[in-house]
């Protein structure tokens, strides 16, 4: 469908909103939140067409509305343009440096930043995590179903970044929720990177609504480190 500015406005606070405070939105707020002069009745209009094209859904009934995969794909297209922005990478400068004890003090900095869990493999088989409770202190992961689930893709991790690491192309990826080798009930921002005929891959793993923007922004620092 195509997605006028009005109704990409909307979905892009409805994201916002979700990703800030994972509770779905409502016409009524987002004529608040978005200061558009238009009545919540044209905004449910609106919404019920981004619902039509798969963006949106309504987890209950009465209640608003949370994005879905696909929109989170749409909010993601739309940084292609967008500067990093300093605020998403600060301190990594502090830390940051060419060795793999640096690499293991940057891999912490960013779990601090993103609030999501950070994988760094050296090498295909030298592989370092962090950041693994900021998983589960997600609100997604408070059901243990899902916390278990957490579990074993923690468990796994050397198999699957074994799996992945040489079908990965050089650049950075962004795996939004069924297409994540980690599980569809996350996401991941990877970097695969080449030093000095060295390969490596780094990532961040958090909930399908993590913070994309600030995950981007710091894949794209290390990015530019290599």
């Amino acid at each position: 469908m195509e997605i006028s500015e009005r109704k990409k406005k909307i979905l892009m606070t409805i994201i916002d909103e979700y990703i800030k405070n994972v509770q779905a939105v409502s016409s009524t707020s987002l004529v608040d939140k978005c200061k558009l002069d238009i009545s919540s009745a044209t905004v449910r209009n609106e919404m019920a067409e981004l619902e039509e094209g798969g963006y949106i859904f309504q987890p209950h009934t009465s209640a608003g509305r949370i994005p879905t995969e696909l929109a989170y794909r749409f909010f993601v297209d739309s940084f292609d343009d967008l500067s990093v922005n300093p605020k998403n990478i600060k301190g990594l400068d502090d830390v940051f440096d060419h060795s793999e004890e640096a690499f293991k003090l940057t891999a912490k900095k960013i779990a601090e930043i993103s609030k999501g869990a950070v994988f760094w493999a050296f090498h295909k088989n030298d592989l370092y995590y962090t950041g693994i409770s900021n998983l589960f202190s997600q609100p997604e992961f408070r059901q243990s179903n899902l916390a278990c689930d957490v579990s074993v893709v923690i468990d796994s991790m050397e198999e699957i970044i074994s799996d992945i690491f040489e079908e990965l192309d050089e650049g950075e990826k962004v795996f939004i929720g069924s297409d994540n080798p980690f599980g569809q009930f996350l996401s991941s921002v990877i970097l695969k990177y080449k030093k000095d005929n060295t390969e490596g891959v780094v990532g961040i793993l958090g909930p399908i609504r993590m913070d994309y923007k600030k995950n981007i922004d710091i894949i794209k620092y290390l990015k530019d480190k290599f």
